[in-house]
């Protein structure tokens, strides 16, 4: 892995890194948001007791929304064309929520921008969709979890 920052060029202005002449190869990212809540909020999201409907499933179109609009949202990102992007919740325990967001694509660049911002805008989904009964929800640990592919080859936080 390179010390260098790649958007950075030997001036140190910030620029688009040109990508034209990396090799396509399959790409992968798994990024994940934890939500702490109360656990009568948690028990209201399972159950389908919110004003707002359908809280999981309108977070998960959200997450892959998100996902597919990171270029529009992180300067320097490149548009990608995403192939697949998945975003599971699963309940932690009484008061927690696990967000994780998969993104792939056979591409030049990684994947990574968006799996973190899928993670990330289901969790505030999430957070506009439960507010009106507890305000105090956290999100917390948005982090990269894995990724696949590309000339930097495979990386896990498990073995970072």
């Amino acid at each position: 892995m390179s010390d260098k920052l790649t958007h950075l060029d030997h001036q140190g202005h910030a620029h688009m890194v040109d990508v034209s002449d990396k090799d396509i190869t399959k790409r992968t990212a798994t990024a994940q948001a934890i939500l702490v809540m109360r656990p009568e909020t948690l028990t209201k999201v399972i159950e389908g007791g919110l004003p707002k409907g359908d809280v999981l499933a309108t977070a998960r179109i959200a997450g892959i929304q998100g996902a597919k609009k990171t270029a529009d949202l992180i300067p320097l990102c490149h548009p990608l064309m995403l192939t697949k992007v998945t975003v599971d919740i699963s309940v932690l325990d009484e008061c927690r929520l696990e967000v994780l967001c998969t993104c792939s694509l056979s591409g030049k660049t990684g994947v990574e921008m968006e799996a973190l911002t899928g993670a990330s805008i289901a969790a505030l989904t999430l957070y506009d969709m439960c507010k009106a009964v507890d305000k105090g929800i956290v999100i917390q640990n948005v982090s990269l979890l894995e990724k696949k592919g590309g000339k930097s080859g495979d990386w896990s936080k498990q073995n970072d």
